[in-house]
């Protein structure tokens, strides 16, 4: 009698793992790839890249995912790049050899530009969040696409802000020499001279450098009020504190990567109100202010941190992804890439999202902010 009775409890058993394995074999699995500088002086900014497109493959797994009548289980593969362009490369080539469906990244424009060649030869459609240099889509490559406006527009806003807005009379430059930093500060520069301002001295550093004493200490004859740096927080942070040790105060202007929740603290409490101005790449009007909050109280119920800059622009790209793929009834890079490339008015937490004939996102926005009492504040969104 408990040889029947456990031999029957062990075809049910069976018939149950082979029910659940018949299920299995009916979910097709699509792998996203994400790459980001998840080490090093800017992995608090490559994480938050990371959780934000892992959230959005959570939320469509927990929703459920049909792609030409098929159920699809998505699966976020990411790898680090440290914000080093050959190891973006090496991150690119392992996630093609992986046979991802798709890639949102990388992070910086110097790993993501060397990227997007490997990833166009292999044909596999890439997204960049937080990629802001104009090179990335202007190399022809017909599977590169961004989420955010570029450097043309952020740079050359940024110039006439501080030229006008800040009435700018000596205004001087720094810049990092990464293909982001240079290349903001480069469109900066332009958009200060249209406005009919002067630029009263460049200098450069490295993302690597923690002094700053000498390029700040020729900066300072030249008395500049207001000065411009194109890098990440994780330098700027040492430059307003080395700053205020020679006594300058000078207001410090910068693109979206110092544009950060971090930044305060990097600069370890030496930030005065209203000293510190910035841009970042991305915006959202007041139609679509209610759906980025919600967006941020999830992330932080989700993640137990605060949305630093670009995770709900890399929850965007997975969602705009998704959605060709859905459309074309096809995960297949060949199928869907053609229906992403036509994408129009796609309903992201950053706004609606289309894309023109090179990959940039049409009508992009930028959001001007200032620091006060340590919190980030938004001045106002530009279009």
């Amino acid at each position: 009698m408990n040889f029947k009775k456990n031999f029957s409890f062990s075809l049910l058993g069976a018939g149950a793992l082979l029910a659940a394995g018949a299920a299995s074999a009916q979910e097709v699995v699509v792998k996203i790839g994400h790459v980001g500088p998840t080490s090093g002086a800017i992995a608090h900014l490559g994480k938050d890249n990371e959780l934000g497109a892992r959230m959005a493959v959570d939320e469509l797994n927990a929703k459920g995912v049909l792609i030409g009548g098929k159920k699809v289980r998505l699966e976020l593969l990411s790898e680090d790049d440290a914000g080093d362009p050959k190891q973006g490369t090496a991150a690119a080539q392992k996630l093609v050899d992986a046979k991802v469906n798709g890639v949102v990244g990388h992070l910086n424009s110097g790993t993501t530009i060397p990227a997007s060649k490997i990833y166009a030869d292999a044909g596999v459609p890439q997204i960049s969040p937080s990629a802001t240099n104009p090179k990335y889509t202007r190399n022809g490559y017909k599977t590169a696409f961004r989420v955010v406006a570029d450097d043309v527009h952020l740079g050359g806003t940024l110039g006439r802000y501080a030229a006008k807005d800040l009435h700018g009379k000596s205004i001087a430059v720094i810049d990092d020499r990464t293909a982001y930093g240079q290349g903001v500060a480069d469109e900066f520069e332009k958009g200060v001279k249209s406005a009919g301002g002067k630029i009263a001295g460049r200098e450069f550093t490295n993302d690597k450098a923690t002094d700053f004493s000498a390029i700040l200490t020729t900066l300072k004859a030249k008395k500049p009020d207001v000065i411009f740096f194109g890098g990440m927080d994780a330098v700027a942070g040492p430059i307003l504190r080395q700053m205020k040790q020679l006594g300058m105060t000078a207001k410090l202007i910068g693109g979206d990567g110092i544009c950060t929740a971090e930044l305060p603290k990097l600069a370890a409490g030496t930030m005065a109100d209203n000293q510190v101005y910035c841009a970042e790449a991305g915006g959202v009007d007041a139609s679509q202010k209610q759906a980025m909050e919600d967006f941020r109280a999830r992330f932080k119920a989700t993640t137990k941190l605060e949305v630093q800059v670009y995770a709900p622009y890399s929850y965007d790209a997975v969602g705009v992804m998704v959605a060709a793929m859905v459309k074309a009834g096809s995960a297949d890079p060949a199928k869907y890439l053609p229906v992403l490339a036509k994408t129009e008015g796609y309903k992201g937490v950053t706004g609606n999202i289309s894309f023109d004939a090179k990959g940039d996102i049409k009508n992009g926005a930028l959001t001007l902010y200032t620091y006060k009492s340590g919190n980030r504040e938004a001045l106002s969104v530009v279009r």
